[in-house]
Formats: structure tokens, sequence, C-alpha cells
């Protein structure tokens, strides 16, 4: 808390402080759940969940309960955002925390089709288990469609004009650091346990899925330390003034006045999230399944990539207060077009050392794109329903491009080549190109007005 008689300047720092703190840990929890599902869904569930599958279609279903999770994101930022634009973006993020923290928990203690957890069913629970399973995904998927937008938001309008790309890098660090988490506790995992060992089978998996507990609780203790953004509070005082102002239905304002900047949004990152899923979860299964490199290797070349991540997210997001965020998302959705097609290429050349310049080439373009981006979405829309379309469009992007290219990469690689998967990621990234063209900067925008009128589409350049 900062000190009553402390100056001004001094209690502005440490407000913020405390915002970049909250914003960041708790999206890091939020991804770290939903990545060890990732991680999991390549490593061990076509076996545990799906046991009588023939390899390809075991790892199909696998992507399948894994794809689940972003479907229901746009519920849950439809859901979330409404709440958090009429309730405040405080008390929504909390309740996105609680419901992936038991989420995540429930599927560490989950039977597995043959098996047991713990002494629970020992023999399994049948076909009930890939069931609940893909029941406790959709919880996930519900709930990180709440997380990023308010996340983003908590930073973005705390910020001081000319410093929203640096301030709103700390939510979009965490899933740098969940990646870096999630591949940790795997490998730990596998290395006390044995990597052939079927302990990691029977429980080992399990206990990344069980930390999460303690993960939520120090989360909930940070974010619950921070007041509500200035932002959200000026657009209360607004609505006790004038109850008419604020939306009744968020959902529907933001795509009845601003549909186009969502579609565009959704675009513009496709791009960013094809790669970053490719790389978190596909290319986990592809090198240990395909390449045959070990579990330790992959899981150990995906902490580095993580850090690789991390740091171009920060100089992206920094860099995008100088030159503007649409700039740098483009650039990076450009360089992501050609460096689709020769990534399978470069990975098909065999061993470590292709992996590792596979995976961190993927790391540093997304990275690149996903600094600026949680400013930018934040300022595209208007204040009374910014929860809501912040995370539409991003929610949005994750379907197109976190759902969809993983669950079909495997039958495209067993199929006509993985040289297709590399044509379809390209063509991603090129429609990406296209949307951030039509997307005017937003950067030097002011988000504690309504600065775009009922109607208007001024964020969005067309023809």
């Amino acid at each position: 808390m900062a000190r009553p008689n402390a100056p001004a300047g001094e209690n502005k720092r440490m407000s913020m402080k405390r915002v970049a703190a909250a914003s960041s840990i708790g999206t890091t929890i939020e991804f770290y759940d939903f990545f060890i599902y990732g991680t999991a869904a390549a490593l061990v569930f076509p076996t545990v969940f799906f046991p009588d599958a023939d390899e390809l279609t075991g790892t199909m279903a696998s992507f399948a309960t894994f794809a689940v999770a972003f479907f229901a994101r746009p519920v849950g930022a439809i859901l979330f955002g409404h709440f958090g634009d009429r309730l405040g973006r405080k008390r929504t993020l909390v309740w996105t925390l609680l419901i992936m923290g038991f989420a995540t928990v429930a599927i560490g203690v989950l039977p597995g089709y043959e098996t047991g957890a713990f002494g629970i069913a020992p023999n399994g629970i049948g076909v009930a288990a890939p069931i609940i399973l893909v029941l406790l995904r959709f919880l996930q998927g519900f709930a990180v469609g709440g997380e990023w937008a308010g996340a983003t938001l908590l930073t973005a309008e705390y910020a001081p004009q000319g410093k929203r790309g640096m301030y709103a890098m700390f939510p979009q660090l965490g899933p740098a650091f969940a990646f870096f988490l999630s591949s940790l506790t795997f490998l730990i995992a596998s290395l006390t346990l044995g990597e052939k060992s079927s302990a990691f089978l029977d429980y080992g998996w399990r206990i990344p899925f069980i930390l999460s507990f303690v993960l939520v609780a120090v989360g909930l203790w940070v974010r619950l330390a921070v007041a509500e953004t200035p932002v959200f509070r000026q657009a209360q005082r607004k609505r006790a003034l004038d109850p008419s102002a604020g939306p009744k239905l968020p959902f529907l304002d933001a795509f009845r006045y601003q549909w186009k900047e969502i579609l565009i949004a959704g675009g513009a990152l496709a791009s960013l999230f094809s790669l970053f899923y490719m790389s978190t979860a596909f290319l986990t299964n592809y090198g240990t399944k395909t390449l045959g490199l070990s579990r330790v290797f992959v899981l150990s070349a995906g902490m580095v990539t993580a850090i690789m991540f991390g740091l171009s997210i920060a100089a992206s997001a920094m860099w995008s207060d100088r030159v503007g965020r649409r700039r740098v998302i483009m650039i990076s959705c450009i360089i992501a077009v050609p460096w689709a097609l020769v990534l399978f290429p470069i990975l098909e050349l065999g061993g470590g050392f292709a992996f590792v310049v596979g995976l961190l080439g993927s790391a540093l373009i997304f990275g690149v794109a996903y600094g600026p981006a949680g400013a930018m979405l934040p300022e595209l829309f208007e204040a009374r329903y910014r929860y809501t379309g912040a995370g539409m469009g991003y929610n949005l992007a994750g379907i197109l491009g976190g759902a969809i290219p993983p669950l079909i990469a495997a039958p495209l690689i067993a199929g006509p080549g993985s040289i297709w998967v590399g044509v379809m990621l390209a063509i991603l990234s090129s429609v990406s190109v296209l949307c951030c063209y039509l997307v005017v900067e937003t950067k030097d925008k002011d988000m504690s007005v309504e600065n775009l009128g009922a109607g208007d589409s001024s964020a969005v350049e067309v023809g």
C-alpha cells in the first residue's frame, strides 16, 4: 500500500508497479494452466484418455480437446466482458482466475479411460474420462476468454499517455512466463520419474495441474490488492449522473458500432496465434513423435523459446510507443509469410539444432506481434464496451490461428505432407497483413474519453 504522506509521484509509481504485477501474475497463472494442457495433450493425453486409438487418431482426438477451449473463449469474452464493462475489471478478473484454477486442478485428479488417479477409480472411468476432460477444457477456455481483455485493460487504462505499450507488455509477458513454467514443471517430472517410466503416465503429468492451486492463491492475493481502473471509475460516475449513459448489453453495442474493429483485430492477430500455438503445443508432439527427440530435450528447448518470446514481447511493446502498434504488428506478419513456408523444411532436416531453430524463429516472430497487441486492442474500442470488444477481437484470432491449425496439421503431415502446413500458416499470415493494413494507428488515442462516436468506424481504414 502506498504511504499516505508519500509524494504523489511516488504513490503513482507504486500504484503502477502493483497494477503491472497484478496483470502479469494473473495472465501467467491463467496461461500456465492453459499451456500445461497443451503440453499434456502432446505428450500423454493420447495414451491416458484415448488408449484404443492408433497414434494419428489419438493425436487428433487429443488436439481436438485442446481446440475446444478456443471455441469457449468467445463465450467467456462475451459473458465476462459484459460484467467487466458493467461491474468492473477487477471483480471480473477474480472470477476468471477462480474458474481457471478449479478446472485445472480437476483435470489433475481426473481418472483416465483405463487408469485411476491417486487411488480414485483404479480401473479408469471409460468414456466418461474424455467427456469430462472436454467439459473441463471448455471451462479453461471460458476463463481465458475473459482474462486477457481484463488484464490488458487493467494496465492500459492505468498507463500514462505515451507509455501504454510499455505498461501493456506486462500482461503480455504472462504467456512467456507461463510457457517457461509449464515446460519446467513437466521437465522436472520427466527427470524425476524417468522419461520412459510408467509413473509419469500414471501420475507424474498430473503434478503440474495440481500445483496450479498454489499459483491461483498467490494470484488472488496480488489481484485483490489492486483498485479498479480510473477509466472505469470515470464511467461509473457518468452512469450515476445519467443511468442511460452505459450500455445495457455491451456485447450488442460492440457489434452494433464497432463490428469492423472486432473482425479486423481478429484477422490481424491470427498470424501470431497460429505460430504461437503451433510452437507451444503441436511442435512438442512433432518433436517427440515425428523427429524422435527426447521429451527432456523438447521441454528444455521450450524453456529457451519462452525466454526469447518474452524478450521479443518487451522490445516490441516499447518500440510500439515510438513507431506505432500497427507498424510493428504488420512487420511481424510480413516476416511470418516466408517463415511459415520454410519452417517445416527446416524441421525435417532432423536433429535438435533444426528443431531449436524452428522454435526460436517462430517465437521471435510471434513475440514481435504479441507485444503491441496488449495496447492496440483496448485502444480500438470505446470505454463503455472496451472489455467486450477487445476480448471478442482477441478470441476470434484465437479460433482462426490457435484452434484450427494444430487440429488439421497432423492429418496434413500424414497425408499430402508437412509443406502444406506451412502453406496454411502462410495464408493466415497473409490475411493478417491485409487486416493490419486496414487498421488505423491507435497509439495516440485518449482512452479516458469516448473517442469513437456511435456508428463511427474510424479505427478501421476502409478503401
